[in-house]
């Protein structure tokens, strides 16, 4: 007669535990280690230290001014180039919207850079990105369908210079590098997940670490890892760029539903360090500030660069 005070499935679990020949299938979710990859390289920085200091009265300014302009989720769709319809079309606007987030940056003013004109006005920088994907879909052309950009037949290079052409005489910057992450993502998208992101977004059960990883591995153009010190070290700017966005356009909702939302960290934007150096967070080597200074270029994967997006990282996430 079975004791009624006895837990069997326990005992059945406990059994299965101890034998060494049964295997208890233990599902993680897993880890984008960007935290611990920015706390790694401000471990071992030479060139940039951290300002505790101003980091706690930056962080008060920032948060009083967010408590005072009542920055939400909502506030995301309050822009009128972002989407305003919730569903899976908006996942695959989204989608290539981030997969060609990068290198705005123009020599030139604002008057002879790169601008998109759309409804009446002139769009630079990221809204000019944002602008043209709109035209283009205003115009009848499915650039936010992966299908479309794999079809070379339909979706010609002279196809997508015009999707992306300037109202200036300076192009986009990169439009090859662009048209290939296109086609890259579009084959990808295709061959394993029905041709929409929101199938990937399914697969990975409302985490938003695991999707960020996920895009990471399954995309090279998303694939922000690095070499710093002997170690690999990863940021995972634009993914988690995207996965933020989708969580801020369907408000924390449906496909932007995720369970560790809070596990993403700051973005490391180019921008990032030129505003927490004007806060006095940042510290520079008397070597690294001259070069800032003189206005030169600093090579992309350098130490110099993956000091700066770390501390900017650890900055943002309070480490």
């Amino acid at each position: 007669m079975a004791d009624p005070d006895v837990d069997y499935d326990l005992l059945d679990f406990m059994r299965k535990a101890l034998d060494p020949s049964s295997r208890i299938e233990v599902h993680t979710k897993p880890k984008t280690n960007v935290l611990e990859s920015a706390e790694y390289i401000v471990d071992n920085a030479i060139d940039v230290a951290l300002s505790r200091e101003h980091i706690i009265q930056a962080a008060r300014n920032i948060y009083k001014s967010m408590q005072e302009k009542s920055y939400s989720t909502e506030t995301w769709a309050e822009h009128e180039l972002h989407p305003k319809t919730k569903d899976k079309s908006t996942v695959d606007f989204l989608f290539t919207m981030d997969l060609l987030n990068f290198s705005f940056w123009s020599a030139l003013d604002d008057e002879h850079r790169f601008c998109v004109e759309y409804k009446g006005k002139r769009w630079t920088g990221y809204w000019s990105l944002v602008a043209l994907l709109q035209r283009a879909l205003d115009e009848g052309i499915p650039i936010t369908c992966p299908y479309f950009w794999v079809d070379a037949d339909t979706c010609t290079d002279d196809l997508l210079k015009h999707v992306f052409r300037s109202s200036t005489a300076e192009e986009i910057p990169l439009l090859e590098e662009r048209i290939d992450c296109l086609r890259e993502a579009g084959e990808v998208l295709c061959e394993r997940y029905d041709g929409s992101f929101a199938n990937m977004i399914e697969e990975c059960d409302r985490s938003a670490s695991a999707l960020v990883v996920a895009v990471a591995n399954e995309f090279d153009c998303f694939r922000d890892e690095h070499v710093f010190e002997r170690k690999t070290v990863n940021f995972y700017k634009r993914a988690q760029i995207l996965v933020a966005d989708v969580w801020a356009c369907f408000n924390g909702t449906s496909y932007g539903e995720f369970d560790d939302i809070d596990d993403l960290t700051m973005f490391a934007d180019y921008r990032v360090p030129v505003t927490l150096s004007s806060m006095n967070c940042l510290l520079y080597a008397p070597k690294l500030d001259a070069h800032i200074r003189s206005l030169a270029p600093i090579p992309s994967g350098s130490s110099w660069e993956l000091q700066l997006r770390g501390a900017s990282i650890c900055e943002g996430d309070g480490s």
